[in-house]
């Protein structure tokens, strides 16, 4: 529903118990302005009110949580509904009069804003409740994948403290592998381990299933041995290391056991098999992409247009004479972003396609970050066509 549809304009600053409505009409007269509760009972009421002024449009400041009931109720009655991000928001009230922060005025930026700047509005989200279900899963999915980071920096950390040459052997993913954790778990560190000995080790190791467990048993033994000095505190990390290992463990066991929801989730979704077919995008990242876009790639008229939301075409700043150039975009829709950007890394190194892409871009003297991004946004022209067409990955689009 576009503006020239639309009479009145609902401005909705969203709160825990209560929110302010600010309602005005095609003229900017304001047509409700007051207080209005949590409740469904409330936004019914007002939303059947402003709805004998015309077609309403209501805008809130937070799509979820605590704005979630109005958009639903808007929903279920037909009335339109969109989002204005905090930092339009604050942008726009900076255009109007006075300072003050109310939440009267917030509502009436809302409102002025839908109004007069209507491109300044985002999707509220699809009311569909498989995009509904994926987006708490993914939620608590980033919040799984944040404590596990932080577990993992904690567990360097503690190391690095006691045993720099250990930390070391456990490079890069090695220390998040089930070898490691078990062996961490089990015998609590380096003074643990070299008093067990390597055979003891290993023969355990062995005896409690591990794989691929003797290069890292070496490796952790060659760095025990590089040591003969016991740093004060070592007993007492000794005795979190188990601890921490066996929270990453769990983290990373409730992260495969959601992965799993969401692929049970996601199976009869069409669109799953077509993202899922490109080299180096998983379900997860699937999901973050089909979430972002609220499952819905007609939102975009072009490929361009996706990468711009993503954040990752660059950005032209051109002011007379004195500044030319393109710059790396700041903004775009984080999860949009960061799930283009690691498939891309992870085809880079594992697709030959993505691989030469990314090797020619390294060549015309780019670092690798900015390497990374452009495939990700030649991936990203790929990606749309593949999700406007609903056709699975084709080779040979990326090296032209």
């Amino acid at each position: 529903m576009g503006n020239d549809d639309i009479d009145v304009w609902l401005g909705l600053d969203v709160g825990k118990q209560s929110h302010h409505a600010c309602a005005l009409d095609r003229h900017g007269k304001r047509i409700v302005d007051k207080p209005l509760g949590q409740d469904e009972a409330q936004i019914r009421e007002l939303l059947a009110c402003l709805g004998g002024h015309g077609n309403v449009l209501l805008v809130v400041d937070q799509p979820n949580t605590i704005g979630s009931l109005p958009l639903a109720v808007a929903r279920d009655m037909g009335v339109a509904v969109g989002y204005l991000p905090g930092s339009a928001m604050r942008k726009a009230a900076q255009l109007l009069p006075g300072d003050a922060k109310t939440d009267a005025r917030d509502a009436y930026v809302i409102a002025f804003t839908a109004l007069h700047m209507p491109d300044t509005l985002r999707d509220a989200g699809s009311d569909d409740e498989t995009m509904a279900r994926l987006k708490v899963l993914a939620g608590f999915d980033d919040d799984l994948a944040f404590e596990c980071n932080r577990q993992i920096n904690r567990l360097r950390s503690l190391l690095l403290q006691i045993h720099p040459a250990f930390e070391r052997a456990l490079k890069g993913d090695r220390i998040t592998r089930d070898t490691t954790l078990a062996l961490l778990e089990h015998y609590g560190g380096p003074t643990g381990m070299r008093r067990s000995g390597r055979t003891r080790v290993g023969k355990w190791a062995k005896s409690a299933g591990l794989r691929r467990c003797d290069g890292i048993i070496d490796d952790l033994f060659d760095a025990i041995g590089q040591q003969n000095v016991t740093v004060a505190g070592t007993q007492a990390v000794e005795e979190i290391v188990p601890v921490l290992a066996s929270r990453i463990r769990q983290l990373r066991e409730q992260r495969e056991q959601l992965a799993a929801k969401v692929e049970t989730l996601l199976e009869d979704h069409p669109l799953l098999t077509v993202l899922t077919s490109m080299p180096g995008i998983a379900v997860r990242t699937a999901s973050q992409i089909l979430l972002a876009i609220s499952g819905d790639i007609t939102r975009f008229n072009s490929a361009a247009h996706l990468a711009a939301y993503a954040g990752i075409a660059p950005v032209t700043r051109r002011s007379g004479t004195s500044i030319r150039g393109e710059h790396p975009a700041r903004g775009g829709n984080k999860r949009l972003k960061n799930a283009l950007w690691q498939t891309s890394f992870i085809a880079a190194f594992h697709d030959p396609e993505s691989h030469a892409y990314h090797q020619r871009k390294r060549n015309e003297g780019k670092r690798h970050n900015a390497a990374i991004i452009c495939l990700a946004r030649r991936r990203c022209n790929v990606i749309y066509s593949m999700l406007k067409n609903a056709t699975p990955y084709q080779p040979m689009h990326l090296t032209a």
